[in-house]
């Protein structure tokens, strides 16, 4: 293997270990938002109240557009990726209801 290719070959498994920390962490930090969007499914059914609330989630998706600006993300993929981890905690929701 020349020079070349094995300093390519060493910043590749450098890369590729960032990007597995980073998805560790993405992994715990969905996991440690969905214990709080479950207590939050927990209240409001205990509350009667509805699973989802369209004023929060348009809040949210604003501020996750203008943070993903911030991060240099895109901003569609910031907001696609809000709208499915919502459609999932609504779901949740409806399950803490239907069990009330």
């Amino acid at each position: 293997m020349s020079d070349d290719a094995a300093r390519a070959a060493e910043l590749l498994a450098g890369h590729r270990a960032s990007i597995d920390r980073l998805d560790a962490i993405v992994v715990y930090t969905l996991a440690e938002r969905f214990k709080h969007t479950q207590a939050v499914g927990r209240l409001k059914a205990e509350h009667n109240l509805p699973a989802s609330d369209k004023a929060r989630e348009a809040q949210q998706i604003e501020r996750l557009e203008w943070l993903a600006k911030e991060a240099d993300l895109d901003p569609e993929f910031a907001k696609k990726f809000l709208s499915f981890v919502i459609q999932e905690v609504i779901q949740h929701h409806n399950q803490h209801i239907n069990q009330t």
